[in-house]
């Protein structure tokens, strides 16, 4: 059992809806927390049916509930129709809801009642190092961070079953079922470009279709949570930067089946993209889990200074390196953003044996940064 860092409690008792891409572990973390809460799983084909043939049934059998009950509605963008009957139960009874689902694109898309600001928005991401006991970097670098597949010592079947029914279920909520080829390979392509600046022409050309159906079907990658879009940080002065933004999907074990990257070992190149992405991950979470108003960004520059991660506006520049060892020469990026931001705290990431300074930065072992990360202490 993981004890995951999203908290749901809430001390003005609003409902909350909670988003997290397929398999992140909704479900189980909502059993975990809230045993004694009335449930409806919109999975049960049964129950769907029932509700997508009589939203109203919802307000009679809650007619009974008390002020601050707790009603969990699991994928509830299979039944937009129930969000009118969730809205009028919040008014009159202050009932409090989960409504929680792998995506809020279709409740979007389809002009669903959105609650009208009476409900908070969470996302539950993939596991992060701090909800592991004994994390292990390593495999958490290969395998990702999706519960079902860092347990296991092989999980390559389950990420194809996952893409798989990711597929599928997408396919058929965007009817797209003339597509499947075309979508298929540009998740093929956008893999390739995962940790990359996004240039929707030339993917387009690669994938045979048109651009602008390469930005619609990235568009889908984002709102699906499957994937991020990273902008580039341009406030800085003495430098022109870039301002196209980088993709990541959201998890790096996905990313590594994908591109059929297996047994990864510290000292490759592969590893150093796989554990960027990892790393990259992490700061997501903990931003969101924390509530941070920071955005995170990353800097490049027309000349080629890069610095993988921006926090806020430009307090805080981390590079992210797999050497074992950090040199003067892996600085150069974060050196030309002090030009600019000479205030900036600035932190290597590194597979380093012990935290040192080095020319004014921080040089931090990567399971050193994980924990202070998740203290609080690098953000």
């Amino acid at each position: 059992m993981y004890l995951r860092r999203l908290s749901l409690e809430d001390e003005n008792n609003d409902s909350v809806f909670l988003w997290g891409a397929r398999q992140v572990g909704k479900t189980t973390l909502l059993e975990q927390l809230f045993p004694q809460a009335r449930y409806y799983d919109l999975l049960q084909a049964k129950e769907f049916e029932r509700l997508l043939r009589q939203p109203s049934l919802l307000s009679e059998e809650l007619a009974s509930m008390k002020e601050g009950d707790l009603v969990i509605i699991d994928e509830i963008q299979k039944v937009p129709q129930l969000l009118d009957e969730v809205h009028s139960l919040i008014y009159r009874k202050k009932i409090r809801f989960i409504l929680s689902g792998s995506s809020p694109r279709k409740l979007i898309r389809s002009g669903a009642n959105l609650l009208g600001g009476r409900a908070l928005k969470k996302t539950l991401f993939p596991l992060v190092s701090a909800e592991i006991p004994d994390f292990d970097l390593i495999k958490a670098v290969n395998n990702g961070m999706l519960p079902r597949h860092y347990m296991v010592n092989n999980p390559w079947e389950r990420f194809r079953a996952y893409i798989g029914v990711y597929l599928n279920e997408e396919i058929r909520e965007e009817a797209l079922s003339r597509k499947l080829k075309s979508f298929s390979r540009f998740l093929e392509i956008a893999a390739i470009s995962n940790g990359e600046m996004i240039v929707y022409k030339n993917i387009a050309q690669d994938c045979g279709i048109d651009y602008r159906t390469v930005k619609d079907y990235f568009e889908i990658l984002n709102d699906t949570l499957i994937g991020y879009l990273i902008p580039g940080f341009t406030s800085t002065l003495k430098r022109r930067a870039i301002q196209t933004p980088k993709f990541y999907l959201f998890d790096v074990g996905i990313a590594n089946y994908l591109l059929n990257r297996k047994n990864l070992l510290p000292g490759t190149e592969v590893f150093g993209h796989s554990f960027e992405h990892f790393i990259i991950q992490e700061i997501i979470a903990y931003l969101s889990y924390s509530q941070s108003t920071e955005k995170l960004t990353y800097w490049r520059t027309n000349s080629g200074y890069e610095v993988d991660a921006i926090i806020g506006e430009g307090r805080i520049a981390i590079e992210i390196k797999s050497t074992d060892e950090v040199k003067s020469r892996h600085l150069k990026g974060l050196k030309a953003f002090l030009e600019d931001f000479p205030m900036a705290k600035t932190i290597v990431v590194s597979f380093d044996k012990y935290p040192r300074m080095l020319n004014g930065v921080e040089i931090i072992p990567a399971e050193h940064f994980l924990k202070a990360l998740w203290n609080s202490e690098i953000i």
